[in-house]
């Protein structure tokens, strides 16, 4: 029995994919010592965009060769407010915002012409098939911004109100919407409020590619606001122009009971992309160390999620390529022992 998920842009994927991580720019360049980039600054990846653009592309070059089927631009904390607050003008803001897709797409261009054994699928038939790949523009939430680990609490204070949401995310949504990407990310939704303003923006500017809301949790039953999962879900399920709804950047210990729960809101895929397991601590700004697991444990995991309900499977922060090989290798295993129908 072939099922397959009908994803964007009519391409499809195979009813569990390995996907780069949101923070995919992250997972390598966070460690200055491999790659000489310096993330400590409240653009995080995004400031790549300007310094770095070719280390970018290097990185999703390095999760497509691990096996990705989506990968994520370096956009999550590029914000038209955040670079002007670098000094940098409206203009200058909005190019860089496109051209984090850009460089996503120049990726998987290179990657594809170039003619990599694992760039083919094997069909059923012996027939091979170009390896579909989606480029996602990924949209951080206002903590992000903040850049103060608000993201991990989603307390924004009652000055942030639905409507203040909605207009810091329009111009950025308009424009990723309209970059050659294929989808939207909405990641590491940590409230209520904040999925609500995404939705309705969604709605009013009549976006025309689909998008994904995925949120995180630090207790494995609510959002890191203390909202119920089981709200933010059916906010997600509501939305017409939203295709997939899932968790990102959550210890995987979680995973599987809050894939369990989602199911009982929505019948649209799952995704699920946790982070490594370690714990970010917002006052020094860095990830502790030893508090998570290794890629042996994290693949441990997947069969389980797949099983419980899961069709896009990948990792966020402090995950690496070999996270995503490793997962890629489970599913492809998995997949090929089933019986055809």
């Amino acid at each position: 029995m072939d099922v397959r998920f009908q994803v964007a842009r009519n391409m499809t994927f195979n009813p569990a994919s390995a996907v780069a991580p949101s923070s995919s720019t992250a997972a390598l360049l966070r460690n200055s010592n491999d790659t000489g980039a310096d993330l400590n600054d409240p653009l995080w990846s995004a400031k790549c965009l300007i310094s770095s653009p070719q280390l970018v592309r290097r990185v999703h070059l390095d999760y497509l060769e691990a096996g990705a089927n989506i990968i994520i631009s370096a956009s999550y904390q590029a914000t038209l407010q955040g670079f002007e607050a670098k000094g940098l003008s409206r203009e200058e803001g909005e190019a860089l915002l496109r051209k984090s897709v850009e460089i996503a797409c120049e990726a998987r261009d290179f990657y594809h012409n170039r003619g990599a054994k694992v760039s083919w699928d094997v069909l059923e038939n012996g027939k091979t098939l170009k390896r579909p790949v989606l480029v996602a523009a990924s949209v951080g939430s206002y903590g992000a911004y903040l850049a103060d680990g608000s993201e991990y609490s989603g307390i924004y204070g009652d000055s942030v109100t639905l409507e203040t949401l909605k207009d810091f995310h329009r111009r950025r949504v308009q424009i990723l919407a309209e970059s050659g990407a294929d989808l939207i990310a909405f990641e590491t939704i940590p409230n209520k409020l904040e999925a609500k303003a995404y939705a309705e923006l969604l709605e009013e500017e009549d976006i025309k590619i689909p998008a994904w809301f995925s949120f995180n949790s630090k207790d494995g039953i609510n959002v890191v606001s203390g909202d119920t999962l089981l709200e933010c879900a059916s906010i997600a399920h509501a939305c017409q122009k939203v295709v997939a709804v899932g968790i990102n950047c959550t210890p995987p210990r979680f995973i599987l009971g809050l894939i369990q729960s989602i199911r009982k809101v929505t019948t649209k895929p799952i995704l699920v992309y946790p982070n490594s397991g370690e714990t970010y601590d917002a006052g020094r700004k860095e990830w502790v160390q030893s508090t998570g697991v290794v890629d042996e444990d994290f693949v441990s995991y997947v069969g389980k999620w797949q099983e419980a309900g899961a069709s896009l499977i990948g990792g966020c922060c402090r995950t690496t390529p070999n996270t995503i090989r490793a997962i890629s290798k489970v599913l492809s295993s998995r997949s090929s022992s089933i019986t055809t129908l």
